[in-house]
């Protein structure tokens, strides 16, 4: 919270001529007086959606065979989690690569390349909270090696914000008040107001990240158990509003 007072004092001018054409000297009239303030709004929303990150890691002595056994499982994984009800359009790639592994080097000899690795990465995008854990659990049990960068966000922040651009707005003309008052005066006429565009729904959770084998895909069995699978909390998403004002300061009776 910032707040500014301004008061700009008057310029005081000089003019000098002849007797016949003296004038009396002219003082340009100073700006009115100001109180600038800042404020920042806060509120929370629980985020419903979520976007995560699937790689499958293959090593074998080609490239190409790399890279096919690797096509080969992230077909399954893919599969997987379109069966949980994840829309094609959800899933994209966003990582592929073919590197060659090499032995630890013996002195005076070249790199030996010892085989190759290939790692393909997808982004899905879960539209439901509640299916993270078994998009997650489905991927791992189909081949996925790394499960990363989980990010959690609300589909639909716009009555959170506006929530929060009215918090800020109070802050700041209960500070400017409060300053105003100090001041010996009041606030007068609003001159500008100013919503900063950039602030973003930020989460208060951090990423995710599951490595390894699917450990408890769920119970499919007849054995009366409910399923089990990776719990995922959804925490909370912070949205800020920045709003800047500036009023005219009427200051008070002498």
């Amino acid at each position: 919270m910032r707040v500014f007072i301004r008061a700009v004092p008057a310029i005081a001018g000089l003019a000098v001529a002849s007797p016949s054409t003296a004038q009396p000297a002219q003082t340009p009239a100073p700006p009115p007086p100001y109180i600038a303030a800042s404020a920042i709004g806060e509120t929370r929303v629980s985020p419903d959606r979520a976007v995560v990150q699937v790689t499958v890691d293959s090593r074998a002595e080609s490239a190409a065979s790399a890279g096919g056994q690797n096509r080969d499982k992230q077909e399954r994984v893919i599969a997987a989690v379109k069966a949980q009800g994840v829309a094609a359009p959800q899933i994209r790639t966003s990582g592929y690569r073919v590197n060659p592994e090499y032995a630890e080097p013996e002195r005076g000899k070249s790199p030996r390349i010892t085989g190759y690795r290939a790692t393909n990465t997808v982004q899905v995008e879960v539209r439901s909270i509640e299916n993270l854990g078994k998009v997650i659990d489905a991927a791992l049990g189909a081949g996925a090696t790394n499960i990363g960068t989980v990010g959690l966000y609300a589909s639909n922040t716009d009555s959170a914000r506006r929530e929060a651009v009215k918090l800020a707005a109070t802050k700041a003309r209960g500070e400017a008040e409060s300053a105003a008052a100090a001041a010996g005066g009041t606030l007068g006429t609003m001159i500008e107001l100013i919503i900063d565009p950039g602030a973003i729904p930020r989460p208060l959770l951090q990423n995710v990240v599951v490595t390894g084998a699917a450990t408890s895909f769920g119970d499919t069995g007849d054995s009366g158990v409910a399923p089990s699978y990776t719990p995922v909390e959804p925490g909370e998403s912070l949205v800020i509003a920045a709003v800047r004002a500036r009023w005219q300061f009427v200051p008070g009776q002498r």
